[in-house]
């Protein structure tokens, strides 16, 4: 009997205990649905936490500090308005947390395996003010930042421009109707130097960031240059040169699997280096579990579906049994027997799994697609569920594995019937 044949004839038979089959193909559908849509789950999250690692930084970087955090990062919801009788002026010396010096900074440069060592400035302003008068604290983000930053409007600031990127929960409140409309205005952010000296710096907003899980788009991101010329002005005024000191350094290495080796160096010398990985691996492992516990009861449900293909096909056999001598006597083997009921099950097991998978991407997207305009609008970028064709056509593939392994015990049964009994069956 060929193939087509013994497919055609699987078709049938599971045709005719329609309710039967139909139930078990809704236990299928059931586990195939639900395992589409933890994988997509897993994907859009992990895809939404690949891009925030590329917003943060160099992937093949360490970030060098002090033990002390770097930026005090508001909590996303704008800024604050600036009050001289409240607001705390940090300058020089004076900022909250130590810096690297430059003999940290050396102390980078030789270590083996080091390419090359970018120090930031720790830069303190007194505020900041739109070009509507408006006045507020500025906490500004480091220059590093700007590295594959997620923009909403226009681009990250130029290196060697007087220029800086503000977040989108900013716009408003800098007097801008749109994110679009503050690209290319103008803010000026005031420093006051060690004399108590204050003075204005001009910065045109080069674009509109949006906000990342690693929070580097929490507050504005200056320029290199500029940066660099708001700490100048910031140690001068005083009566005698104040000595440099870092916010932070980039470190790029030549080979990260060498990474460790380094990080153990500068923790002899109290400094933390932390790569993208570091900062951000925790959520990826979180989220990998809770995906991995969401798999588990899928494919419990799958197992379940499982023993629904052995009932039915166990039952279809004994309700086929003279049916099977018959065949049998006529000179069908019992490989080709096992093998009419096996494709009977991976039928079952592709219908289910085909229909789970399809309303899977759909409900998903749809799903994703009304969170990202609501509950998870905080988050832009997010997609709570994405999809890829080759892990979904894996699924369907599992599926029907399983369905053909749940078939195998009824299909052995059936093949290993003798054929004068059977047809003397009642």
């Amino acid at each position: 009997m060929r193939w087509p044949d013994l497919l055609g004839s699987a078709a049938v038979n599971a045709r005719r205990a329609r309710i039967r089959t139909g139930l078990t193909v809704v236990a299928v559908f059931i586990g195939a649905c639900a395992l589409t849509l933890t994988s997509g789950m897993g994907t859009g999250v992990n895809r939404y936490i690949d891009d925030t690692v590329a917003a943060f930084g160099d992937a093949d970087a360490l970030y060098v500090q002090k033990s002390q955090p770097l930026v005090e990062l508001s909590a996303g919801a704008g800024p604050r308005e600036y009050d001289p009788d409240t607001t705390r002026i940090r300058t020089g010396f004076g900022v909250s947390f130590e810096g690297l010096s430059p003999e940290d900074v050396e102390f980078l440069e030789g270590l083996d395996g080091v390419a090359s060592v970018k120090p930031m400035y720790a830069v303190s302003p007194t505020y900041l003010e739109a070009a509507d008068g408006g006045r507020f604290q500025l906490s500004p983000g480091i220059p590093v930042d700007a590295v594959g930053l997620q923009m909403v409007a226009g681009g990250p600031p130029a290196a060697d421009r007087d220029e800086i990127a503000v977040p989108d929960s900013w716009v408003a409140d800098l007097g801008y109707a749109s994110a679009a409309e503050a690209v290319g205005g103008e803010v000026v952010v005031v420093m006051t130097d060690l004399a108590e000296r204050d003075r204005a710096f001009p910065a045109r907003i080069s674009g509109v960031t949006q906000a990342s899980l690693a929070g580097t788009s929490l507050n504005p991101i200056p320029s290199d240059s500029f940066n660099e010329r708001l700490y100048a002005y910031q140690v001068s005024g005083g009566p005698q040169q104040v000595p440099e000191s870092f916010a932070m350094a980039t470190v790029t290495v030549e080979d990260m699997g060498r990474a460790a080796e380094i990080q153990s160096r500068l923790e002899e010398r109290e400094m933390l280096g932390l790569t993208v990985e570091d900062q951000l691996g925790m959520f990826r492992t979180v989220i990998n579990a809770i995906v991995w516990i969401l798999n588990a009861c899928a494919v419990i449900a799958l197992l379940a579906a499982g023993l629904g293909i052995i009932n039915t096909l166990l039952m279809s056999v004994q309700e086929r049994t003279r049916e099977i001598g018959l065949m049998k006597a006529m000179g069908m083997s019992g490989r080709t027997v096992f093998g009419l009921f096996s494709l009977e099950a991976v039928l079952i097991g592709l219908l289910g799994a085909a229909l789970g998978a399809a309303a899977g991407v759909a409900g998903g997207s749809a799903v994703s697609g009304a969170l990202a305009g609501g509950y998870l609008s905080g988050l832009p970028g997010l997609s709570l569920f994405a999809f890829e064709a080759g892990r979904v056509g894996l699924i369907v593939l599992a599926v029907m594995g399983i369905a053909f392994l749940a078939g195998t015990i009824p299909a052995v049964r059936a093949a290993r019937k003798d054929p004068i009994a059977s047809l003397r069956h009642e």
